[in-house]
């Protein structure tokens, strides 16, 4: 009869102590049962439904998912003022940096080699340092898609651009987007008028009219942040491709599709690492099978055929049997730049791009 007693006794000491263990590690290993202070410097805002939006989602679900506690600092000018933010920030006790403009590159380093300790993430930067990490997305792979579906859609084979800069990562958009147009329309052309600037709706009001002047032109693209060349076009009932954000709500007469960002798929995994102490200072270039780049969802204005051909190059792309730019691919001034059975190196796409396929036409008038 005793042992009858003893052996539940031993049984539920061994449950207890079990239950002990199992909690003691748990509460050990949960890197995320506190709060996290964080920050995020932009040069945008918050709420522009574009560049600055996308950053602010995707770190909002972060948040949501490992209990951080996230500074938004909108509106920074790309200058020295921004070391003083940065400084400012982490001074309140802010270990994690995110910056999410290219110009901000020079202040970041300055403001690293007196923070050793403090970890930097400079969104489509190219600097790295110990303490510095680099990212940025291929959006090429998405471009291209998306100009599957403009050049599926224009009936005048004219499909105009507005971009900012004459930088390598918007040529290669350009690129990208065009030889997109081609594979669905091999006669098209993309005009190109820049605005050299990210955000400035005057400057990019006037390079828009100035680009549908050409009555041809019946879909628009844009690499800018602003939004004043959708509205625009919405206005003049040319099709739009946005980029950054879904913004089919807003243009429902005309909006086909967009390149977007889902910056938490970075944004989870690599803040965690830094929590974990796993920080690594590279260059991250995240590609299709990531997730971070993605197309938004066809409205019901793109056509059946358009879709078939992009899920096929889609797939393409994600097992690895395609990427776009592989050759042959001539340019615009008739020059093989890329020979049959060959392709871009990741340092020429991302540092060297300064020439522009066939079928793209810079209007500077």
């Amino acid at each position: 009869m005793k042992l009858i007693y003893v052996i539940p006794t031993v049984i539920i000491a061994v449950i207890l102590a079990g239950l002990f263990t199992v909690n003691v590690k748990k509460k050990n290993t949960d890197i995320t049962r506190e709060k996290t202070k964080i920050a995020m410097i932009m040069h945008g805002t918050i709420d522009d439904h574009s560049w600055g939006q996308s950053h602010y989602e995707g770190m909002k679900k972060a948040a949501e998912k490992l209990n951080l506690d996230v500074l938004f600092r909108e509106q920074i000018p790309t200058n020295r003022t921004s070391e003083a933010v940065m400084e400012g920030l982490i001074a309140a006790g802010v270990k994690v940096l995110i910056l999410n403009s290219f110009q901000f590159g020079p202040y970041i380093q300055n403001v690293a080699v007196r923070h050793p300790d403090v970890k930097f993430f400079h969104a489509s930067g190219i600097k790295t340092a110990p303490n510095v990490a680099t990212f940025f997305g291929r959006m090429y792979q998405m471009r291209y898609l998306s100009g599957i579906v403009a050049g599926m859609q224009s009936k005048t084979g004219k499909i105009g651009y507005v971009a900012a800069y004459d930088i390598p990562e918007v040529i290669r958009g350009i690129n990208a987007f065009t030889l997109g147009v081609k594979k669905a329309n091999p006669d098209a052309s993309v005009i190109v008028r820049w605005t050299k600037s990210w955000n400035n709706d005057k400057v990019c009001a006037q390079a828009t009219r100035a680009l549908l002047a050409n009555d041809s032109i019946d879909v628009l693209a844009k690499h800018v942040d602003s939004q004043t060349p959708m509205r625009i076009a919405d206005s003049l009932g040319v099709w739009i491709v946005g980029y950054n954000l879904d913004n089919a709500d807003l243009y429902p007469d005309h909006f086909l599709t967009a390149p977007v960002w889902r910056w938490e798929k970075f944004y989870i995994p690599h803040i965690f690492d830094v929590l974990k102490k796993r920080f690594v200072s590279k260059r991250y270039w995240e590609g299709i099978n990531s997730g971070i780049i993605d197309l938004s969802p066809f409205t019901s204005h793109v056509n059946p055929e358009a879709i078939a051909l992009v899920e096929s190059e889609r797939e393409k792309i994600q097992n690895g049997s395609f990427d776009v730019f592989y050759g042959p691919i001539e340019d615009n001034t008739g020059v093989i730049r890329i020979n049959e059975g060959e392709t871009m190196s990741d340092t020429d796409m991302l540092n060297n791009f300064n020439w522009f396929v066939k079928g793209v036409t810079i209007d500077e008038k």
